[in-house]
């Protein structure tokens, strides 16, 4: 007899375990059993025993029973964990044995399970503090164009710019190489020679506001320039974000070092500059930037600086760019022009995300 009462007695526990879930009612009157994962405002996820995860269009419930503690987010912030059940339009949370908070159906932003909680509290850390390496996106270009017969040309030209950008602060690096070469008769010569990089990093104040310093470096053969080298800083204003269009503004100052072949410069700057980047259609994108350098040691010479790029998408990595730069100088040294003018066009490749 003792045998059959301790049969009876697993056989009902294990019954029991086995029926401990949450249970879903759809509106046809259709029930879901299982556990519940996640929800939100359109869908709610459930793992089931024997179909897996199923997805239930949040509309279609009727009825709320959950065995587990689900985190319940309204839409006023509120985060109520308890079990959860419903009353016509109403969710009842127990966060307590003597304790239910009712929340209108139609007010609730989330539910989740312990796992996917701890999950989302992990991911909301990891954007608040990411580690150096994290985030980072980018692209590198490379433009080629060669001809033969009579004189031989070719020209190359590479750039890239990679960008780690988190809700505190922005890191952006970028580069610009071009080479070309004329031969002509078995005579080589070089025609174009010019590296351009530079860094800066953004410190977000407000939601619109931020600050910035950056490091920029310039070498070009045939203006005589050795090295240009400045350091700066300033405030920015983001006067736009939304997904088609990101424009700001951006003003403050600048200590720049020209070192020429035969001389040598410094001077102080103002700095005054713009940045738009503007998806034009799905696949086809904008990006220009102008920066304006008044020189503050020597009242009415100025330093320019533009660049416009356009990107058609190819796919999620690859595109094809046209890029127009120009670089000009008020008081360049004698014998050498204002303006320095680079076109180019070639494939893009990109990685990460956000930067195309």
């Amino acid at each position: 007899m003792q045998k059959y009462i301790i049969t009876i007695t697993a056989l009902a526990f294990m019954f029991c375990v086995h029926s401990k879930a949450d249970q879903v009612t759809v509106e046809n009157g259709d029930r879901v059993s299982g556990n519940i994962v996640k929800s939100d405002c359109n869908s709610m996820t459930m793992k089931t025993e024997f179909f897996g995860e199923v997805t239930i269009p949040w509309d279609a419930i009727g009825e709320i029973i959950s065995d587990q503690k689900l985190f319940v987010t309204a839409a006023n912030g509120q985060v109520l964990v308890g079990t959860v059940s419903t009353t016509g339009s109403s969710l009842q949370v127990r966060i307590s044995q003597a304790e239910i908070v009712p929340v209108e159906k139609a007010m609730v932003e989330t539910l989740r399970s312990q796992a996917e909680q701890d999950a989302y509290e992990a991911e909301i850390e990891h954007l608040r503090n990411p580690g150096l390496l994290d985030f980072w996106s980018g692209y590198i270009d490379g433009g080629f164009s060669f001809s033969g017969g009579n004189a031989d040309t070719s020209a190359i030209s590479t750039s890239m710019r990679t960008e780690r950008r988190t809700q505190r602060d922005r890191i952006s690096i970028s580069a610009t190489t071009l080479f070309a070469q004329n031969s002509n008769s078995g005579v080589s010569e070089t025609t174009a020679k010019a590296i351009r990089g530079g860094t800066r990093y953004d410190v977000t104040l407000s939601d619109r506001l931020f600050t910035f310093g950056f490091i920029n470096l310039e070498f070009d053969e045939f203006q005589q320039l050795d090295l240009r080298s400045i350091l700066g800083g300033g405030l920015g204003w983001h006067v736009q974000s939304t997904d088609r269009t990101v424009f700001e503004v951006y003003s403050g100052g600048s200590f720049n070092q020209e070192f020429f072949t035969n001389e040598t410069r410094r001077s102080g700057e103002i700095v005054l500059g713009e940045e738009l980047t503007h998806k034009l259609v799905e696949t086809i994108s904008l990006t220009e930037q102008l920066t304006l350098y008044p020189n503050l040691s020597n009242t009415g010479e100025y330093r320019l600086q533009f660049d416009l790029t356009l990107t058609t998408e190819i796919a999620k990595w690859l595109a094809w760019h046209f890029t127009l730069s120009d670089r000009f100088l008020s008081n360049p040294i004698p014998g050498v022009k204002k303006n320095d003018v680079l076109m180019t066009t070639g494939v893009r490749f990109s990685f990460g995300e956000g930067l195309r």
